[in-house]
């Protein structure tokens, strides 16, 4: 009977920035003229801030140096740098209530469940290294993909500002989806 070949997953995880991943993060950040992702990332302030002129040169000699930011991580498929997290504490510090972002670049690596997972991997890091009570996301109604994946982890919509953005000719809602730290399941809806 012939074998069948094994299938292996890649590896998605959150880490710490490292050198080799500067040039990545200048590509998707600085050098495209008009990435994918921007289109999608909120991107009624991105129209407003033009074409960088960042040189991979000037951005390696300004990230390098940097302390790894507590509140962000790569998002690494097999190592390699696809995306970033990040996160913020809304004011007041120490309230307990922090807002979550999720951002992988290439359009290559969409719908296949690495944002869904990215941020599962994210809303963990944030119980085990802050205090949150309550995590957020917002995002803007055109949205749909990272609305779905929010609402896969068991997030729930808790307010929408109707007509809230102006994009591409059109008037979209702002939405912002929460869980609670005593709803988190592990990536399982309640």
């Amino acid at each position: 009977m012939p074998t069948q070949p094994s299938l292996t997953l890649p590896t998605l995880t959150l880490r710490d920035r490292r050198d080799d991943d500067l040039p990545v993060l200048w590509r998707w950040l600085h050098a495209e003229s008009d990435p994918e992702w921007q289109r999608w990332d909120a991107p009624y302030f991105h129209a407003a801030s033009g074409p960088s002129t960042l040189s991979l040169t000037d951005f390696t000699a300004r990230e390098g140096g940097r302390a790894p930011d507590p509140h962000g991580r790569i998002v690494a498929l097999d190592g390699a740098c696809i995306g970033q997290v990040s996160r913020h504490e809304e004011a007041p510090a120490g309230g307990g209530w922090w807002d979550l972002g999720v951002l992988i670049f290439d359009p290559r690596h969409w719908g296949g469940g690495l944002g869904t997972r990215a941020l599962d991997l994210w809303v963990a890091a944030t119980l085990a290294e802050t205090d949150a009570h309550v995590l957020t996301l917002t995002t803007w109604g055109g949205n749909e993909r990272m609305i779905r994946a929010a609402a896969r982890l068991g997030f729930r919509e808790c307010a929408r500002i109707p007509q809230a953005r102006a994009w591409a000719g059109q008037r979209w809602d702002s939405v912002k989806l929460a869980q609670l730290r005593t709803d988190w399941a592990g990536g399982q809806a309640p």
